[in-house]
């Protein structure tokens, strides 16, 4: 008995890759991304994270029929960093929720 998994990887902004894989039943995370060819195709993915479904998991995961297996790249900049650093290039009054209210109104209105 096999299972369908579909495999994807952006590997850079704006450049995902995607496959289908048949896998025979019990297949874990792991053995899905060596036998994808992923590794030599793009290089070391064993510093990735996984996920299934958009949620984390481990290379001893089993996958499922019809399961969704993504290979995450690390973040460059942490958000919270850069949201703060787009807040203070914008300024505070001419960015976010509260950049347009009315005059003599309580702040937050």
């Amino acid at each position: 008995m096999s299972m369908r998994v579909t495999l994807v990887f952006a590997s850079a902004p704006r450049e995902v890759h995607e496959t289908v894989l048949e896998l025979p039943a019990g297949t874990r995370v792991g053995d899905a991304v060596r036998t994808s060819g992923w590794a030599e195709r793009f290089g070391e993915v064993d510093g990735l994270s996984l996920a299934v479904w958009g949620r984390r998991c481990s290379p001893e995961q089993a996958l499922h029929d019809g399961d969704r297996l993504e290979l995450l790249r690390p973040l460059r900049v942490d958000p919270k960093v850069a949201r703060r650093e787009r807040f203070v290039g914008q300024g505070a009054r001419s960015a976010g929720l509260f950049a347009k209210r009315r005059a003599n109104s309580k702040a937050g209105y």
